[in-house]
């Protein structure tokens, strides 16, 4: 059976073409948008729409995403930028570019990190779901950084316990509007779906359990370079956990980032990047894989503090 969502239209959207904005909010091609719009998928405040009509803010949306596909259906494709920053036999630890799935999903015709692995000749564990076999944790499409695939049924087997028992050490860093208060502090607030936005999450009293640390890292004006290390992993934790605040991250128009600072930052998506991951390898030793800053990421962080006067020039 399909999946339906529905949600109102973020205020960072208003004015996109809807084959433009709800590839952004989806994380799937313009041509699946595309072809989703053709087919009469996509509705605005009830009425189908076609792939060049404007977004705004606050219509409501309701999406009909096409069925998952299964890693077994999926050719190899080569991903550029994703590196492979350490694999042996039992893992492989890559570094995912942004713009790029973990697996198969609905809707979903870009590139992942499962075919990427394929194409570059590597063998990925047969354990898991059929559409996301080896995978023991994922990125969303639009974060970047140190992400882990079991390569052996074993590592599989003992990674997914160690993700379940919450012993990988996840960093992330965050660039965030404003400035939290406090500037080291620990988020401990349930997380769910939104009530009004089936691919949306919020903080709610019904949700699951969720654990954000954080610490201040650099400061300027706008915004707000922050250490995160999640104590669990829920969907879009570090995302809904510093909206909840009112602090979200820059380039996030889901969760409420300001339009006018992401377009200054050059973002065309959310600053959030997994800078490291510590964890225990299947033959017992402790090891720790870090990826740096991409050059969008970079960017955003120069322009600030060109802003804020701490580079010459």
């Amino acid at each position: 059976m399909r999946d339906s969502r529905r949600m109102p239209v973020p205020v960072g959207l208003d004015g996109l073409r809807v084959d433009s904005g709800l590839s952004k909010l989806l994380g799937l091609s313009r041509t699946v948008v595309a072809d989703l719009a053709s087919s009469g998928d996509i509705l605005i405040d009830g009425v189908p729409a076609s792939k060049s009509d404007r977004l705004t803010t606050d219509s409501w949306l309701d999406v009909t995403l096409p069925e998952s596909r299964s890693i077994a259906d999926e050719p190899a494709r080569e991903v550029e930028g994703m590196d492979i920053l350490y694999s042996d036999s039992d893992v492989i630890v890559v570094d995912k570019p942004v713009g790029v799935a973990a697996h198969p999903t609905m809707g979903w015709n870009g590139p992942t990190v499962t075919s990427g692995l394929r194409a570059a000749g590597y063998r990925v564990s047969t354990s898991g779901p059929p559409e996301r076999q080896g995978i023991v944790q994922r990125l969303d499409v639009g974060t970047s950084g140190v992400m882990i695939v079991a390569a052996s049924e074993r590592a599989y087997s003992l990674l997914k316990q160690a993700f379940r028992d919450r012993t990988v050490d996840k960093t992330y860093h965050a660039l965030v509007q404003g400035h939290p208060d406090p500037t080291v502090g620990t988020i401990d607030a349930p997380i769910a779906r939104h009530p009004g936005a089936g691919w949306k999450f919020a903080v709610r009293s019904d949700g699951k359990r969720a654990v954000t640390h954080y610490s201040t890292m650099e400061a300027f004006r706008e915004a707000t370079l922050v250490s995160v290390h999640l104590e669990t992993g829920r969907t879009h934790q570090i995302r809904v956990h510093f909206s909840a605040l009112h602090h979200p991250c820059c380039g996030d128009p889901m969760y409420g980032s300001d339009p006018k600072l992401t377009e200054h930052l050059g973002l065309s998506r959310q600053w959030l990047h997994a800078v490291s991951l510590g964890f225990t390898h299947p033959d017992g030793h402790y090891m720790v894989v870090e990826s740096p800053y991409p050059a969008d990421l970079d960017h955003a962080l120069t322009t600030l503090r060109r802003d804020n006067g701490m580079l010459d020039g």
